[in-house]
C-alpha cells in the first residue's frame, strides 16, 4: 500500500487560514490606500518570467536563489530551464517599462503587491514564498522622489500602528568612495558590499572574517574596518539631526576629496532636508553601514528597521540603470519594497491588529428548521445581503441546539430563526448570542434592526 501524501506545505511555504487572510487584507488595504494618496497607480506582472529576464540582475548570490523552471515535455530530461518564478517586483517592472514605454507617462509612479519566490533558507519572518508591497517612481532624478518614498512608507507604518521604526539612508556612490578610500579594488566592491550588508547580523568580527574569505587584500580590510561603521547604531538615542550631522562628518572625513562620493553625500543631504518637510521627519537616519545586497542600486538606498526584528521591514533605493538593460537607454528609477510577511509577524507578536477586525464569516446565521422550507431562509438571506449584512444559511435541518452551537463556535453574533410560525406571519426571530436575548421583527424591517444591533454590540 502506498504511503499517504504529506499534508504540510513545502518548507518555506504556508497555508493561509481565514483569520490569516483577513489580517493580510487589512494590511494590504492600508498599503494601497496610502500609496494611492501619493499618486501611485496599480500594476501586476506574471508570476513566471523568462529566465534571462531575471538572471544577472541580483548579483551572484541572488542568481543562486532564483527558482528555475525546467523545460517541459521532451526537453525536460535536459535539465535546462527557460523560465523562472518571479524573484522580486523591481526587475519585472523594468521589463514592463521597456516593453510598454509608448503607453506609459514620462513620470510613471506605480505600486505592486504580489508574491515573489526565493530559494532561501526559511527563518523567523523569512519565507520562500512571500508578498512584497512595492512602490516605485520612474522618470525623475530629483531627490523629491526619495523623500516622498520615505514619507509614503512612513505613512503606511504609522497607519498600521508602528512608531518606533527607523528608516536608514545611505548612498551607493558614497559607499564606493569609502571602499576606494580603503583601497578595496573596484572589481571587489560587490564582494565587499555583500559582506558589509551583514554587519547588523554578524557584527564587525563576522564581517572581517567574511571579507577575508572573499579574498579582499589585508591592507584594504584593515583600512575598511578602521571606519566606525557601527556609530549610527550607537547614536540611535541621539536627536536625528545630530546623528545625521555626525554621520555626514565621519563620511566626508574618510572619503576626503573623492569627487563622486562627495557628490553623493550632497545628494543625501538634499534628501534628508526634504524628508524633514514630510511625515517621515524624525525617522530617517543617515547610516554609513547600510549596503543593500542587490547589485542594481546606483544611488540612494533605504531600509526600515524596528527594534525587535533581526532584519528589516523593507528596503529599496535608486536604480537608474536597470531599465536600460532592457530598453537600451537608461531611465531614472527609484523604489521601496515593504515586506508584508515580516510586518504581519511583528504586528501579530505585538498584538497590533484592531479588535474590530472581523474574525467571523457572517453577521447573522439563518437556522434551518425544515429542509422543505429552506427556500424561505434563502429568500430572507437575499434580502439581508442586499442591505450589506453578511449572512450564512445553515444548509442542514439539524437540531436547533446544534445549529446555535455552530454559530457560537464561529463567533457569529446573531442567529435568525424561521420556524413555521414566523414564515406564516412574515416575521423573523433574531437571537443575540452574546446578550442572550431575542426579538421578533417583520421580515421587511429585520435588516434595519439587525444593522442597529450590529452597530451597538460591544
Amino acid at each position: 500500500m502506498s504511503e499517504k501524501p504529506r499534508t504540510e506545505p513545502a518548507r518555506g511555504m504556508r497555508d493561509f487560514l481565514p483569520d490569516d487572510v483577513r489580517r493580510r487584507e487589512y494590511v494590504i488595504g492600508i498599503v494601497k490606500a496610502v500609496y494611492e494618496r501619493y499618486g501611485f497607480e496599480p500594476l501586476e506582472t506574471p508570476a513566471v518570467e523568462n529566465i534571462e529576464t531575471l538572471m544577472g540582475k541580483y548579483g551572484d548570490e541572488g542568481n543562486q536563489l532564483i527558482y528555475k523552471i525546467l523545460k517541459r515535455g521532451e526537453h525536460e530530461a535536459s535539465g535546462q530551464a527557460d523560465l523562472a518564478l518571479r524573484y522580486d517586483l523591481t526587475v519585472p517592472l523594468a521589463r514592463v517599462v521597456a516593453h510598454h514605454q509608448a503607453k506609459l507617462p514620462r513620470l510613471f509612479k506605480r505600486y505592486q503587491i504580489q508574491p515573489v519566490w526565493r530559494a532561501d533558507r526559511p527563518a523567523r519572518g523569512r519565507f520562500r514564498e512571500f508578498y512584497q508591497c512595492d512602490v516605485d517612481a520612474l522618470g525623475s532624478t530629483s531627490p523629491v522622489v526619495e523623500a516622498e518614498l520615505c514619507a509614503a512608507v512612513s505613512d503606511v507604518l504609522h497607519a498600521l500602528g508602528f512608531h518606533d521604526f527607523v528608516i536608514r539612508l545611505n548612498h551607493r556612490k558614497a559607499l564606493a568612495g569609502l571602499l576606494e578610500a580603503s583601497g578595496v579594488p573596484v572589481g571587489q566592491h560587490g564582494q565587499a558590499l555583500v559582506a558589509l550588508d551583514k554587519l547588523d547580523k554578524i557584527g564587525p568580527d563576522g564581517v572581517a572574517k567574511e571579507l577575508a574569505e572573499r579574498g579582499l587584500p589585508e591592507a584594504a580590510r584593515q583600512a575598511l574596518l578602521a571606519f566606525d561603521w557601527m556609530a549610527s547604531e550607537r547614536e540611535r538615542t541621539l536627536d536625528v539631526g545630530v546623528s545625521n550631522a555626525n554621520a555626514f562628518a565621519r563620511m566626508r572625513t574618510f572619503v576626503g576629496s573623492h569627487e563622486e562620493a562627495t557628490s553623493a553625500l550632497g545628494n543625501l543631504a538634499e534628501i534628508a532636508a526634504l524628508v524633514q518637510t514630510t511625515s517621515a521627519a524624525g525617522h530617517v537616519r543617515i547610516d554609513a553601514s547600510l549596503a543593500r545586497g542587490l547589485s542594481y542600486y546606483t544611488g540612494a538606498i533605504m531600509e526600515i528597521n524596528v527594534p525587535d526584528l533581526a532584519g528589516s521591514l523593507g528596503g529599496g533605493g535608486r536604480y537608474d540603470n536597470l531599465v536600460g538593460m532592457f530598453l537600451g537607454q537608461d531611465i531614472p528609477a527609484c523604489g521601496f519594497s515593504l515586506g508584508l510577511e515580516r510586518i504581519l509577524v511583528v504586528m501579530g507578536e505585538r498584538n497590533m491588529f484592531p479588535s474590530t477586525l472581523a474574525t467571523t464569516p457572517a453577521d447573522v446565521m439563518i437556522a434551518t428548521f425544515d429542509a422543505t422550507r429552506v427556500g424561505d431562509a434563502m429568500r430572507v438571506a437575499s434580502t439581508l445581503r442586499a442591505q450589506g449584512i453578511r449572512v450564512l444559511v445553515y444548509p442542514d435541518a439539524d437540531k436547533i441546539g446544534k445549529q446555535i452551537k455552530y454559530a457560537d463556535s464561529r463567533a457569529i453574533p446573531l442567529v435568525a430563526l424561521l420556524g413555521d410560525d414566523e414564515i406564516t406571519a412574515g416575521t423573523v426571530t433574531v437571537k443575540n448570542l452574546r446578550a442572550q436575548t431575542q426579538e421578533t421583527y417583520d421580515q421587511a424591517a429585520a435588516g434595519a434592526a439587525i444593522l442597529e444591533v450590529l452597530k451597538h454590540r460591544g
